[in-house]
């Protein structure tokens, strides 16, 4: 009779509630409050833990204490979403609606798939179901933009008041006397929350899916932390991050839109496919890097520093690698790999 063999399973809750509490805090930076479209995560990723709590009670039976927990919590934040919320608010609250059933519905019919394949099924799922919706619903794709720019105007007004009555402060002016740099720091960022909005509601939907596709990461790693019921496989630790190769069609099919005549959505369409593969393949490249350099402790914090300070540059080469093992496959070499400190 073969042995049963226990699943491996997940260990330590700080790192996804550490990554949750960054997005938390991001959410409320006048300049990432524009470019974060769920600036308050958790009302995002209640509905997600549901969805992903109730497929794995739906799987393996038993009480159901985790998906009625957070189905409850899903429930009253997204109630309170749509009263206070404004003209976006169905729209975020119809989205996460949207993706969440279609995550449970291919947890369901299709178990034991890796978290990627899960999350990237579900969220173009979502966005086709969305675009559907909306093209046969009153104001359609036209109101839907409408709210979305009176969305991130309201937001862009909101954190420029808050950096001019920070700037406002005694202890700010100070600094601003004892170096012009400061004085002029402060203009800038002012002039550039005025031109953010602008500049993202085109790429909007391509933002919609990347956070998206990051809080689906998140709750697939709070419900194997949480409960004891698995929804697949494991995720990959970053220096193994990689996808299906076939992925380089949405580039090229992004390319192509763009290099359409005539501009509109069509190109628009294709900016959005860049920045959602771009995004992908940088993180592919940097798992590239992390495997190649196998940094330590400290060599991670001084890597995070340089990034932000030298991101273009940094996420350029993080993008070329991705691309790159496409074809190259660099972490093949299973001498070399045998040589890594895991």
């Amino acid at each position: 009779m073969a042995e049963h063999v226990e699943p491996p399973r997940e260990r330590g809750i700080w790192a996804p509630l550490g990554v949750l509490i960054l997005l938390s805090y991001l959410g409320q930076v006048p300049l990432f409050r524009i470019l974060i479209p769920f600036p308050v995560p958790l009302v995002a990723l209640a509905p997600l833990v549901a969805a992903a709590a109730l497929a794995g009670w739906r799987r393996e039976g038993g009480l159901p204490v985790l998906p009625v927990f957070w189905l409850t919590t899903a429930a009253a934040l997204l109630w309170r979403l749509l009263q206070v919320g404004g003209a976006f608010a169905p729209l975020a609250g119809g989205w996460l609606l949207l993706l969440a059933l279609a995550f449970t519905a291919r947890l369901v019919r299709w178990p034991d798939r890796p978290m990627l394949t899960q999350a990237v099924w579900s969220a173009g799922v979502a966005a086709a179901a969305t675009l559907l919706v909306l093209t046969v619903s009153p104001g359609g794709l036209v109101g839907a933009v409408t709210a979305v720019g009176a969305e991130l105007g309201a937001r862009s007004m909101a954190a420029s008041r808050e950096w001019q009555a920070m700037t406002a402060t005694t202890a700010w002016q100070e600094l601003a006397a004892s170096s012009p740099v400061w004085a002029e720091m402060a203009t800038e960022v002012e002039r550039q929350l005025g031109t953010w909005p602008a500049r993202v509601r085109p790429l909007f939907p391509a933002l919609v899916v990347l956070q998206s596709l990051l809080l689906l990461a998140l709750a697939w790693a709070l419900v194997h932390r949480l409960g004891r019921r698995r929804i697949g496989p494991p995720m990959s630790p970053l220096r193994r991050f990689r996808f299906d190769d076939r992925a380089i069609w949405g580039v090229v099919l992004g390319l192509a839109l763009v290099a359409l005549p005539g501009g509109g959505l069509v190109q628009q369409g294709g900016w959005n496919l860049l920045v959602v593969f771009g995004a992908l393949y940088a993180i592919r490249g940097v798992g590239v890097m992390v495997w190649f350099l196998a940094p330590g402790w400290w060599q991670k914090v001084a890597w995070g520093i340089l990034t932000l300070l030298f991101w273009p540059v940094i996420g350029a080469v993080a993008v070329g690698l991705g691309l790159g093992d496409t074809w190259f496959v660099w972490r093949r070499d299973p001498r070399r790999e045998s040589q890594r400190v895991e």
